[in-house]
């Protein structure tokens, strides 16, 4: 199943424009209605690893600015967990971590490409919005902290050499939990095609990812509650 959502994944990305179609600031329009998914709770406990709010914030004009901001930490945090398993001899984790790489790294460049093209004006670093801030202006926003930027990549703790395997195996289904979240939060919040369209990959492809995780779990005999908590959000 993971190898079938992968494939979708680099079908659906190989097709994204570089840009948005249409009037590049169509991205501007967004659902009024704040509704979200019945998300997994937050700050639950994974071993050495801890799930993290997030919440970016409001829908408005700046909704997309401020997910690919937050996305991009997230995916560069899934990227460092997998280099600590790479090329590991436990049956198939290096694999797997290698494939998530290649996958979170090439959205990583995508979504860098659609923010310079839609947000021209917007900063050089990643931005969050600001307490009480107006959702709908650059003014609203600040600068993400680094307490913001650690709580996105969800690395919170080093593994040691006997520990890797574990730790990443439970580690990237917390992580990939937050990434369900923050997808199901866009298809809510935003009306940009393009995001709605990686969102929809988001889901596909690490819904798949965390079953082969709880998988690979299983082989050493570990079965817990929280493994399943984000089920909730598998559906599209």
């Amino acid at each position: 199943m993971r190898q079938f959502a992968a494939s979708l994944l680099l079908a659906g990305l190989s097709a994204f424009p570089a840009l948005a179609q249409g009037d590049p600031h169509q991205h501007n329009q967004h659902h009024n209605h704040q509704a979200a998914p019945a998300a997994a709770p937050e700050s639950q406990g994974h071993g050495s690893h801890v799930s993290h709010n997030h919440n970016v914030g409001p829908a408005g004009a700046t909704y997309d600015l401020r997910w690919l901001d937050a996305m991009v930490q997230h995916h560069t945090g899934a990227l460092r967990m997998s280099e600590f398993v790479f090329n590991i001899g436990s049956p198939g984790v290096g694999v797997l971590a290698n494939g998530i790489w290649r996958e979170q790294a090439r959205e990583i460049k995508a979504m860098g490409q659609w923010r310079k093209a839609w947000y021209p004006e917007a900063p050089v670093y990643p931005v969050a919005i600001k307490s009480g801030g107006d959702p709908n202006t650059m003014a609203g926003l600040t600068r993400m902290s680094d307490t913001q930027i650690q709580a996105m990549q969800m690395m919170d703790s080093t593994p040691t050499k006997s520990n890797r395997v574990v730790w990443f195996l439970e580690g990237m289904i917390a992580h990939h939990g937050g990434a369900l979240v923050m997808a199901h939060d866009a298809l809510e919040k935003s009306a940009n095609p393009t995001i709605r369209r990686l969102a929809l990959e988001i889901i596909l492809a690490q819904r798949a990812e965390i079953i082969e995780l709880r998988r690979m779990l299983r082989l050493d005999g570990l079965i817990k509650p929280e493994y399943s908590q984000y089920d909730a959000l598998f559906s599209l």
